[in-house]
């Protein structure tokens, strides 16, 4: 599916749109190295960031080959060979409750130049992508967000929050359990394969997580050119279990903050446990490491158990709290299918799409073992289901059960066709771990 979703045709809708404005939609040749490289500019451009050298472009040439990667262009401009406006996605498996995964359609680079602003590109753009990965057979679009007002008009909804946490380590003396196994100082080289396979082990135990591509994750531990420097600066300490066996790892730095030379700022870049006791193994560490006052550690998981391991509840204070990954669902019956499911019943769903991909009604046949039968119904809701009405967006929040029906009831942004009805479906979709992302993507 991966081959054949790079080289789709074109959205003709979006193509169409676009031409009517003197602007040309079309998919950059990735094994052109010369106009691959001046999309990966436009695409740094859009993003604020700087020229790219050549070197960096050139190694992203070679890691992003596989990806979808299209453009706008514009023959009017000064340089017509450079697009106006970037977008990319590739295929991969996002973790559904149930320790299950689904093929998921990940929306990348999303930018438009400032000189292009307000002309509906991004709309033709974004709908193109959802288009394509619906004629593909994508249940599911995801991507992460810069900008969290763009995207709901698309059918998108956040469906994984994060937080970001800052740790006084003067009063988080360490009351959790002591680990058995060791710490090790690795190199980033040294774990680039042992890293990613301790990654994919425990993938499916938190719905949101995604798999890794190849660029996410050399960027990640550092192995990328345009960061060499923070490579220079990045530690990895690697925990092994006490047969020896590599049960996880944290990337971090650390920083001076002034002059006070034993108040060092440790910076937390990753975390991943494949184990309870290698995530207190790794947390102990760094809390406990010498001349560090201060751990920041963003992009965490809002269940983090952390806290109760300290003797300090409010050393582990969380600084922020925002969305993170968000969810547009294509195909209602393969996505809830996906899944599986806290409670046994019977749920329907009247689903409403403007863009018309999941539009319909829905019935969820939840058998005691969590799996589920979906099915497109019409007419009079069974007498013995507990139904709601909802936008595609409220389904993507509620898909990975990190949001709560009722809530969103009494914000307005779903009806009870049955009494009770949110509570019900509260009590199948939850999730028993908060839904994360540990990544940008």
């Amino acid at each position: 599916m991966t081959t054949e979703f790079r080289s789709a045709p074109l959205d003709p809708i979006s193509t169409e749109r676009l031409a009517s404005s003197g602007l040309s939609l079309g998919l950059v040749d990735t094994d052109d190295a010369e106009s691959f490289g001046r999309w990966l500019q436009a695409e740094a451009r859009g993003f604020h960031s700087p020229v790219m050298s050549q070197a960096w472009t050139d190694e992203q040439v070679a890691a992003m080959a596989y990806r979808r990667t299209t453009g706008v262009w514009d023959d009017s401009v000064v340089d017509p060979a450079s697009p106006v406006a970037t977008v990319s996605s590739w295929i991969a498996e996002l973790t559904v409750p149930g320790e299950r995964s689904v093929p998921a359609s990940l929306i990348s680079a999303v930018s438009v130049s400032p000189t292009h602003r307000r002309r509906g590109i991004a709309r033709s753009l974004l709908e193109a992508e959802l288009r394509t990965a619906d004629a593909a057979g994508v249940p599911v679009a995801i991507l992460t967000v810069s900008e969290a007002t763009i995207y709901g008009r698309y059918g998108f909804a956040p469906t994984a929050l994060s937080t970001d946490l800052t740790i006084d380590t003067t009063r988080a003396q360490w009351t959790g359990p002591t680990a058995s196994g060791r710490l090790h100082f690795v190199t980033p080289e040294e774990i680039r394969e042992d890293g990613l396979a301790i990654i994919e082990r425990v993938r499916l135990h938190s719905p949101g997580q995604v798999q890794f591509d190849g660029l996410l994750w050399l960027r990640l531990i550092g192995l990328v050119v345009n960061d060499e420097n923070s490579g220079r600066n990045l530690r990895v300490a690697r925990y092994d279990d006490a047969d020896g066996v590599s049960q996880g790892f944290a990337v971090f730095t650390v920083t001076e903050t002034g002059t006070n030379y034993s108040a060092h700022r440790l910076d937390l870049k990753f975390l991943v446990a494949a184990a309870d006791e290698a995530y207190a193994g790794l947390w102990r560490f760094l809390i406990e490491m010498d001349l560090v006052s201060e751990i920041v550690a963003p992009l965490r998981p809002l269940d983090e158990p952390l806290a109760w391991q300290v003797a300090d509840y409010r050393a582990v204070a969380t600084t922020s709290r925002r969305d993170h990954l968000w969810a547009r669902i294509l195909d209602v019956p393969a996505a809830l299918a996906a899944r599986t499911y806290a409670a046994s019943g019977r749920i329907v769903l009247e689903v409403e799409d403007p863009l018309g991909f999941a539009d319909g009604t829905f019935q969820l046949d939840i058998a005691t073992d969590g799996t589920a039968v979906v099915t497109s119904i019409e007419g009079d809701l069974p007498e013995d289901a507990d139904a709601l009405s909802l936008g595609v967006a409220e389904l993507g929040a509620l898909y990975l059960g990190g949001t709560s029906a009722q809530t969103l009831v009494r914000a307005g942004r779903i009806t009870e066709l049955t009494a009770e009805a949110a509570m019900l479906v509260d009590a199948a979709f939850r999730s028993v771990r908060a839904p994360y992302l540990s990544i940008w993507f």
